[in-house]
């Protein structure tokens, strides 16, 4: 299907282009971070109040992971509910700060606790040390719940792109023992596979800010080999089952090259008997969750995205305590 840009996304996508700025496959990736990095100025919003951020690590093998913990002004008694949310930028970019705003809206929005987790980059470290990361990070977030002040039960993950990517597979992971039981996941618009076969990367009209070549100079920074695109800890949908995964909430964008594959991963998970929460921004590219200053659509997307985290997490708790809903 064709695909038409909303008036603010137009406006965005022509405002980058008239901008002159460098297409990141020309960058090395140290230049595409700072690039990256100083975007968030123009188009990230205004942050909510929130009641605590806070820095810390979480130990690893290689050493620490940094990490930063969001605490709203509201949250339900008790211990709470958790996002672990993994940041995107292909593996190559972005870190705590380019995903500040996103986690703070999360926060806000959710109510609940957002603990953002800063993986392993490629090429300096490639697949599967940002795996590596997610799933250990998960891991020992649930192991110190109570430290933390928060419900073990109601742990989730997230992420968007990269991130997403990120998210599922820890999904996956603990599905089969090899991680923390995880409530349910939050997938914007997350890559899921790597053979990238789908109609959308090669389709002019998706190929809006992530260009099919930039796509293409992630996958060969972060991947070590042709083999690994076929890892489903690289690509998701090669797992062999997406049976007794945990509730999804998967968003795509109609301008976007990763929007089949999105699609086609929250078909699987519906047919696998999934709990699946699909939204589909037809008029967005890929990136503009991020953009929330600039497009409303992204303040839009956040706030349905705190809905569904707070229905999920009020349901595991009425079941936990025996009431009914």
């Amino acid at each position: 299907m064709p695909v038409t840009l909303d008036a603010d996304a137009a406006a965005v996508y022509k405002a980058f282009q008239e901008a002159g700025r460098p297409a990141y496959e020309t960058l090395t990736p140290d230049e595409a971070r700072a690039y990256y990095f100083a975007a968030r100025v123009v188009t990230n919003p205004e942050p909510p109040e929130l009641a605590e951020v806070q820095e810390f690590a979480i130990p690893a093998p290689h050493g620490a992971i940094p990490a930063r913990l969001y605490r709203p002004m509201r949250l339900p008694d008790g211990p709470a509910p958790v996002l672990v949310f993994f940041h995107g930028g292909g593996w190559v970019i972005g870190n705590l700060d380019t995903h500040d705003i996103v986690c703070r809206k999360l926060a806000h929005e959710g109510e609940l606790i957002v603990i953002s987790v800063d993986h392993r980059l490629a090429p300096e470290h490639k697949f599967p040390a940002a795996v590596d990361d997610a799933v250990g990070a998960a891991q020992w977030i649930a192991d110190n719940a109570a430290a933390i002040g928060i419900d073990a039960r109601r742990l989730s993950v997230g992420g968007d792109s990269a991130g997403g990517n990120l998210a599922a597979v820890v999904a996956l992971a603990a599905r089969d023992g090899k991680g923390p039981k995880i409530a349910g996941q939050v997938l914007i618009y997350p890559a899921t596979d790597f053979t990238m076969s789908h109609p959308s990367h090669s389709e002019p009209e998706t190929s809006v800010l992530l260009t099919h070549s930039v796509i293409r100079w992630f996958r060969d920074h972060y991947l070590g080999s042709a083999a690994d695109v076929h890892d489903w800890r690289a690509s998701p949908a090669r797992a062999e089952t997406l049976v007794g995964l945990p509730p999804a909430y998967v968003l795509t964008a109609g301008a976007d090259p990763l929007r089949d594959e999105g699609n086609d991963y929250a078909l699987r998970l519906r047919e696998a008997g999934v709990a699946v929460t699909y939204r589909h921004f037809p008029g967005q590219f890929h990136g503009f969750f991020t953009m929330g200053k600039l497009l409303d659509q992204a303040n839009v997307a956040a706030v349905e995205i705190g809905a569904w985290l707070r229905a999920l997490n009020e349901r595991d708790a009425s079941c936990q305590t025996g009431r009914s809903v």
